[in-house]
């Protein structure tokens, strides 16, 4: 019959597409491996070195980064040639958003500050850690993040001494680690060189192990602002508003957004309110909490250090399910005002 493929070269044209489609950039962008910025590229997508430390302890000491892994950052510039400042995107459990690519860069680029949203569950294989947040390891973010702000750092036109971070969720808890004294030292940047600034947007690790004890000299002196929805029922407030307060005390510059009727993640395009009963989550009063300076875990309540089973059994006692998502576009327009005014006045724009 005319115009039939032999059945061997209908073979070789299937895996030549298989091979084509393996090799296709995400979203439809290609992606230049770069390992600093000091050419200036535009907007664009480019994948960059990271790595991948297991464990909290892998961030405080120097020399045991984890794995190498590249990431993907999505660079967004200004218009225009004059350096500007800039913030670093960090994604909750279910990876990149759209908000991440569309609301936030237009708001932050409108007010000529360069924004730098990464991928970090993506290069890694993974599409949400919503239901398993053990598939990529916490202090991977955090290594992720502070390998976005030495390529920003490289950047002709970003003035590397005004250059937050912004965290929603999950990119929350690596948001306010990335202002840990600790960790900072552990990562070895160039001197001088740090985040100016750090948004936690309904942030996780309010409550539980992940909850640093807070002390003098814990936390960084860079300003914080935190948002907050005052219905999230995932990562409530009452915990999140405590901890901000406790770092406050403690000497760093706090400021606390709280947005009535929102729900955790607020700024979604999607305005249906979608709950999840299964999906993990941490009582807000559990007593746990992590000493940064011993890395051991204690129960506030009796003062009592725990480790191995007890510990287990500690944080299963911690444990919750079922939650509920919603956008909200008046609320995301509140707290993109909060961010606009912070920032403004952290940058002195």
């Amino acid at each position: 019959m005319r115009g039939m493929i032999p059945s061997g070269r209908r073979t070789l044209l299937w895996l030549a597409l298989v091979i084509l489609c393996s090799l296709a950039p995400v979203n439809g962008q290609a992606q230049e491996l770069v390992s600093d910025f000091k050419a200036g590229p535009p907007t664009g997508v480019y994948k960059f070195p990271s790595s991948t430390p297991r464990e909290l302890s892998d961030l405080v000491e120097p020399g045991a980064p984890g794995p190498a892994v590249n990431i993907v950052g999505h660079l967004f510039l200004p218009q225009g040639s004059d350096k500007v400042p800039a913030i670093v995107l960090v994604h909750g459990s279910d990876g990149i958003s759209e908000a991440m690519l569309g609301f936030w860069p237009k708001l932050l680029n409108g007010q000529n500050i360069a924004v730098f949203s990464i991928d970090m569950f993506g290069p890694r294989g993974v599409k949400s850690t919503a239901a398993n947040q053990s598939a990529v390891p916490f202090s991977a973010d955090v290594a992720d993040a502070f390998a976005a702000l030495r390529l920003l750092a490289s950047h002709p036109r970003i003035d590397a001494k005004r250059i937050a971070i912004m965290g929603f969720s999950r990119g929350g808890l690596a948001c306010w680690r990335t202002a840990v004294e600790r960790i900072i030292a552990g990562q070895q940047l160039p001197e001088g060189l740090r985040y100016a600034a750090h948004i936690q947007m309904y942030a996780a690790g309010c409550s539980g192990v992940f909850r640093l004890i807070v002390k003098p000299g814990v936390f960084s002196k860079m300003p914080e602002l935190w948002v907050h929805g005052e219905s999230d029922n995932f990562t409530p407030i009452g915990a999140c508003r405590d901890y901000a307060q406790r770092i406050a005390e403690a000497g760093t510059p706090v400021e606390f957004v709280s947005i009535p009727g929102a729900y955790h993640k607020f700024d979604s395009d999607d305005q249906s309110r979608h709950s999840y009963l299964l999906v993990p989550k941490m009582d807000e009063n559990c007593p746990l909490e992590f000493d940064i300076d011993t890395l051991t875990a204690y129960d506030h309540n009796t003062g009592l250090a725990l480790s191995g089973s007890a510990l287990e059994k500690a944080v299963k006692s911690c444990r919750g399910h079922g939650a509920s998502i919603q956008g909200n576009t008046a609320a995301r327009d509140r707290a993109g005002e909060a961010v606009v005014a912070f920032l403004r006045k952290v940058f002195a724009l």
